[in-house]
């Protein structure tokens, strides 16, 4: 029953892109899905009888939770089972979340169809990115990663804005049938491929870890929600994480087939990339949610207006992820994320500096950090997938997913408690400067992080393999 892997990553032609072309694509509807429904909270609160604050908590965050939740897993049977036969599963369950939430005839039904949704996702994003590990060869995979990069940032930049056109023309609910169109035509382009990676013949494999995926589940739900709580909840749901964490280090060191094995940590490319991909999504995903806020209590612009100042960065950041994908492979990781991790903390920099006497004074420095950004996040991720063993890619790509949502996830609850932007003017600044000081922090964690990636004539053997 296993897929063949006589076809070696070696083997890269025309049919090999064209399945991992299938993959991006269907990976990008995560992060498209993330943002796009953001736009129709409003109609469809209306439209149940419901509070905005509740339809936006209850849908959002349940997407979030999921999302995250479900990323180890997924990425662990995709070296189970295949990871092309994981990526069918994940477009199968995304097709079905988007039907269940275009014929959606109350709430309740919607947040099924979110959770759907975002567990397709979780399967299929790390399932493309141990693609772009198991199917490309070394050479290559900085050129892959850069378009990975590009695309995920896109997808999610670009998510309010097709969702507006389509709730404007269509309503609400189209914008979870247009989900329906990307998965046909990935799929076709999937079933045209040669697709080599899969599951190695011999022994039967261990059961797979349920209970160490539940512990998982239930660890990273404590978390998230106890970020997001106030009060005596937050407290509860922190310390509920904290006690699970000790039952799930426990299963997870005895396990035959661990959801999550920690020897991947003993690899230092595999930990600093992770590093550096959480601290890079927190700064730059926080600073999202925080400049608006702030543009707003300043000069009372208009949420158009913010969008457009923020474009820039995501117009940058693509752009660049496209030229460090093969500036990696030319240089290798270390150099193009440190430049990277530079230049993110150079446009820091400028932002501190500029003042805020003006609203477009944002726009040079959120250029200047979506080139970082662009520069950093493919080498951290090409060094990080290089670093393990190819049967292994899954659950590592996993760890790297959950890692990234888990940075903005720390960001978002971060804001929360330090942004008001209730007071006069010099508070505002006050309380900005205390966010950028946080983003500093990160973004010098994550310059450390950058300074351990391989270089180009240092290439690690994968963990686990001589």
């Amino acid at each position: 029953m296993a897929e063949s892997v006589a076809a070696g990553p070696q083997a890269v032609g025309r049919s090999s892109w064209t399945g991992l072309a299938a993959a991006l694509l269907s990976a990008s509807l995560l992060p498209l899905n993330s943002t796009m429904i953001s736009v129709a909270l409003p109609d469809i609160a209306r439209q149940f009888d419901r509070a905005s604050g509740t339809v936006t908590q209850t849908l959002v965050g349940i997407y979030l939770v999921a999302a995250i939740v479900l990323q180890s897993p997924g990425g662990k049977l995709g070296d189970r089972l295949g990871h092309w036969r994981m990526f069918a599963l994940g477009q199968a369950v995304t097709g079905l979340g988007s039907v269940l939430g275009f014929l959606a005839p109350d709430l309740g039904t919607l947040v099924v169809a979110r959770v759907l949704i975002a567990a397709g996702g979780a399967v299929i994003v790390p399932t493309t990115v141990a693609l772009l590990r198991s199917e490309l060869p070394p050479e290559r995979r900085g050129r892959a990663f850069g378009m990975f990069g590009a695309v995920m940032s896109l997808a999610a930049g670009i998510g309010p804005v097709v969702g507006g056109e389509l709730v404007s023309a269509f309503g609400w609910p189209s914008i979870f049938v247009v989900n329906l169109p990307v998965l046909a035509v990935s799929a076709v382009l999937a079933a045209t491929a040669r697709r080599a990676s899969g599951v190695a013949g011999g022994a039967p494999r261990p059961r797979f870890d349920w209970t160490g995926s539940l512990l998982l589940a239930a660890l990273l739900t404590a978390f998230v929600l106890g970020l997001e709580a106030t009060g005596a909840a937050s407290v509860l749901l922190l310390g509920v994480c904290l006690v699970l964490v000790v039952p799930f280090v426990w299963r997870e060191r005895r396990a035959e087939d661990p959801v999550v094995a920690f020897a991947l940590f003993r690899s230092l490319p595999f930990t600093a990339g992770t590093v550096l991909i959480a601290v890079q999504n927190l700064a730059m995903y926080t600073l999202l949610f925080e400049l608006p806020q702030v543009l707003t209590a300043l000069f009372a612009i208009d949420a158009a207006s913010t969008g457009r100042l923020l474009v820039s960065m995501m117009v940058a950041t693509v752009a660049t992820s496209l030229v460090a994908g093969r500036l990696v492979d030319r240089f290798g990781p270390r150099p193009v994320a440190v430049v990277g991790s530079l230049a993110c903390l150079a446009g820091l920099g400028m932002l501190a500096a500029s003042g805020l006497t003006s609203p477009g004074q944002v726009r040079l420095p959120l250029v200047v950090l979506g080139i970082g950004i662009g520069l950093a996040t493919p080498a951290a991720q090409s060094a990080s997938l290089s670093a393990v063993d190819r049967r292994e890619s899954g659950m590592a790509a996993g760890v790297n997913s959950t890692m990234r949502y888990l940075g903005g996830v720390v960001g978002i609850a971060v804001l929360g408690r330090l942004l008001d932007v209730g007071g006069n003017r010099e508070e505002v600044l006050g309380e900005h400067r205390i966010m950028l000081a946080v983003f500093a922090g990160a973004l010098l964690a994550g310059l450390v992080s950058a300074a351990a990636l391989p270089g180009r004539a240092a290439r690690p053997a994968p963990v686990g393999q001589a």
